[in-house]
């Protein structure tokens, strides 16, 4: 059985001594290395959620600008075919109003060339028609 002398008194001194030194040499030193890590690892967490949230709002930033920037693209290019085409349709109007005239000038042209050709071919003709009835008739006619 356990006796209840001055022995007993020495181990709970002992004991409460030895809890005393323990807390301040191992627990105290370890748990303040675990607060601060975890300290650090929620402060981690913050900088990363921040990061985070940085990002994407950067991301979204990004696609806006580049949803514009597409929306730009596609109005300038409608822009320039809408452009092309009265450019085109202008060229066109030109052309076909110039068209009449040219046909005329060649019309003219032809007639002129016509009746150019019917005076040679006249006179080549008569020559000819000369010549045969000269050598027909084996005498000359002029």
């Amino acid at each position: 059985m356990v006796s209840l002398d001055y022995s007993l008194g020495i181990q709970i001194v002992n004991f409460l001594l030895l809890i005393f030194i323990l807390n301040v040499l191992l627990y105290k030193p370890i748990l303040g290395m675990i607060d601060k890590r975890k300290k650090q690892f929620e402060d981690s967490d913050a900088e990363i959620r921040r990061l985070q949230k940085t990002v994407e709002q950067k991301m979204a930033a990004y696609e806006e600008k580049l949803r514009q920037a597409k929306a730009a693209a596609v109005e300038q290019k409608n822009e320039l075919i809408r452009q092309g085409a009265e450019e085109a349709k202008t060229v066109i109007d030109a052309v076909r109003a110039e068209i009449p005239g040219m046909m005329e000038q060649f019309h003219t042209r032809m007639d002129g060339e016509i009746g150019a050709a019917k005076k040679i071919l006249t006179d080549h003709s008569q020559q000819l028609s000369v010549e045969i009835a000269e050598k027909v008739l084996g005498r000359s006619l002029r």
